[in-house]
């Protein structure tokens, strides 16, 4: 008795496959493979999905909500007692001091704008 491979078997391609479906013969032969899964009910046309518009508003409002939220990394040079500072406050807050240092450059943006 023959036992099966639990392990579906992997298909061989060649090098020259791709370039194949890129000729006249290899469209006309996937042409022919759509045309006889619709037949068969493999495939299903979709005539598409009504997607409706969405308002610019929300889209700027979204877009905002995620700058917010986003981070990206920046490289300042700070004085050794600004760091140490920071870390004191750190210390005391329970927080680390990377998080001291965002908090003060966003109240500080806040106050000058």
């Amino acid at each position: 008795m023959v036992r099966k491979s639990k392990e579906p078997a992997k298909p061989v391609v060649s090098a020259a496959e791709p370039d194949w479906y890129a000729t006249p013969e290899g469209r006309r032969q996937t042409q022919r493979e759509f045309e006889r899964a619709l037949k068969t009910g493999a495939l299903v046309r979709s005539s598409g999905v009504s997607i409706p518009r969405t308002d610019p508003q929300l889209l700027t409002t979204l877009l905002e909500q995620a700058k917010v939220n986003a981070t990206r990394p920046v490289s300042i040079r700070l004085s050794v007692a600004d760091i140490e500072l920071a870390k004191d406050i750190a210390s005391e807050r329970g927080t680390r001091y990377q998080t001291v240092l965002k908090e003060a450059i966003r109240h500080g943006l806040r106050r000058s704008g």
